[in-house]
């Protein structure tokens, strides 16, 4: 969680300097852009009508998002080790036969809708919408946005082009690092919003002690 959150604040700072996104190969102050956010940034060669700039902490939120993001492909390498050796991800994460039908995510998303409170079974177990949730920010979300990260690097663009020309180019792999970023901190919002109307403390005491409490016995 730090290092994520290390990662969103040094990359909003990196793209406070430059708040314009392009496709393909090439981009800059005098190309089109596909799309550009409207905020003012921290180079005054950098068109965005403002006529002031923003303090340029480009050097170290660079580094920093450097470290941090190795920080979190470690503990996230670790992660899937320890998921695919004690089958958490077979057991916990794919759904079941019985919940791979619309169906299943209607009931759920209409219980949110409610804000009826879950069963007992569901409150020790993840429901569909979770584990298809969780699967795609595991397998989809997080490999795409190394990928497109390490596509910013030019020593990995010049060791591996073809990891960057399927992306379309740098400038591409830079839009789409910057798309699914922003989906990851969506997802990280929404989760811990459901968590504290869940109850927080309920929540992230098993998180933290391992340990949780059914009717009649502890594990």
């Amino acid at each position: 969680m730090i290092s994520f959150l290390a990662l969103v604040i040094t990359g909003g700072e990196i793209v406070i300097s430059h708040p314009r996104f392009y496709w393909g190969e090439t981009g800059n102050s005098g190309t089109p852009p596909l799309f550009k956010i409207p905020i003012p940034a921290s180079r005054d060669s950098v068109p965005t009508g403002y006529n002031y700039v923003m303090p340029d902490q480009n050097g170290w939120s660079r580094y920093l998002h450097f470290e941090a993001a190795w920080v979190l492909v470690l503990t996230g390498l670790v992660y899937v080790i320890a998921g695919l050796l004690n089958a958490h991800f077979r057991k916990s994460l794919i759904p079941p036969p019985a919940e791979r039908r619309w169906s299943a995510f209607r009931s759920v998303f209409a219980r949110y809708l409610r804000r009826a409170p879950a069963n007992e079974a569901e409150n020790l177990s993840y429901n569909v919408v979770q584990r298809v949730s969780y699967l795609a920010v595991i397998f989809v979300l997080f490999p795409l946005v190394i990928w497109t990260g390490l596509a910013l690097s030019p020593s990995f663009d010049s060791a591996v082009p073809a990891a960057v020309n399927l992306l379309g180019g740098r400038q591409s792999a830079r839009t789409l690092h910057f798309l699914v970023s922003g989906l990851l901190v969506v997802f990280f919002f929404v989760h811990i919003t459901m968590i504290v109307l869940a109850g927080f403390w309920k929540r992230t005491k098993p998180m933290i002690t391992g340990s949780v409490k059914y009717p009649s016995e502890r594990i």
